[in-house]
């Protein structure tokens, strides 16, 4: 079902509290809770169109909010979005009711008691692993943006991490000599993952041969972050989006690929080549194993799939 947006909310004036109380929750997730901006735009995104819902309703405090005027709210939007898309709203809601509540200017989150759609749980896209060393070749290492490139993917692919990780990351949080690096993972909580040789190796060659000269058409402005793009500054999560769709398009039969996708590779190779699950927990930085349990469901197609090609009385 393709979503209709509704239209924003540009006639509504916010009442002034509101304002105040959004401003200062944003300001909480950015620097507390250091959520990317791609994330703060969706959650902004999602309060805005709630807010407007509110103003018309002729709510204008969050704390005259009810169960049933949540409700209501996600009722209407069932009409026109996703499920996936209304869950994601809900979650943004329950998120600023507790932190409203935390600061005293509610007493209760109304948000907590609406039921959050039940979602399909996809399996995880991946790449096999001819298709993966296809995409790491991809870059053309003889200049200083080729060789950032082939680092940046050799980093996705060692390490797992999130895209938002990746371009957290500064020079002084590696640690080449141990194959290591320190990343900054959801909740500002920090893990240890490990990079392999070939990302050592990639990253040597980017830090030695690309990085100066990126780093000098800034003038130095960058700092200490790891990886910049051709002005000299930090990339961004896009950024490092649309690099892997310029090798995507590079790469025969390669589609539909995301940095997360490699991060799913990263885990289904793990545990096809008899990685325990915990350990893959850890190194993705998951807090619940519930969650990296779902690379159990991918492996196992993966074999009843070769399973089914290959046995003659399958």
């Amino acid at each position: 079902m393709e979503e209709r947006v509704e239209e924003p909310v540009v006639d509504l004036h916010w009442p002034a509290e509101m304002e105040h109380q959004v401003d200062l929750y944003m300001q909480y997730l950015a620097v507390e809770k250091r959520v990317s901006d791609h994330t703060l735009d969706h959650y902004f995104s999602d309060l805005e169109q709630f807010i407007g819902f509110l103003l018309r309703e002729g709510l204008e405090e969050f704390g005259r909010v009810t169960y049933l005027d949540v409700r209501t709210f996600m009722g209407r939007l069932s009409k026109t979005h996703e499920k996936k898309s209304i869950a994601r709203k809900l979650s943004a809601l329950r998120s600023l009711y507790e932190f409203l509540r935390r600061e005293g200017w509610v007493e209760k989150n109304p948000a907590k008691e609406v039921r959050s759609p039940k979602l399909e749980r996809k399996l995880p896209n991946f790449l096999y692993a001819d298709a993966m060393e296809q995409l790491l070749g991809a870059p053309d290492t003889s200049t200083p943006l080729g060789l950032r490139d082939k680092a940046l993917l050799e980093v996705l692919y060692a390490s797992g991490v999130r895209v938002s990780e990746l371009v957290a990351l500064d020079v002084s949080h590696l640690d080449l000599s141990q194959g290591m690096a320190l990343v900054f993972g959801k909740g500002a909580k920090e893990r240890l993952v490990l990079l392999g040789s070939q990302a050592v190796k990639a990253l040597q060659h980017y830090l030695a041969h690309g990085r100066p000269s990126l780093w000098n058409t800034a003038g130095g402005g960058a700092g200490q972050a790891l990886f910049l793009n051709k002005n000299g500054t930090r990339l961004s999560d896009r950024s490092v989006r649309r690099i892997l769709d310029k090798y995507v398009v590079l790469c025969a039969g390669l589609q539909h690929i995301s940095p997360h996708t490699l991060r799913h590779t990263f885990a289904t190779h793990l545990l096809d080549n008899g990685a325990d699950l915990r350990a893959i927990q850890e190194l993705l930085g998951h807090s619940s194993l519930s969650s990296t349990q779902i690379y159990t469901h991918t492996a196992r197609e993966h074999l009843e799939r070769v399973y089914t090609q290959a046995h003659p009385r399958a």
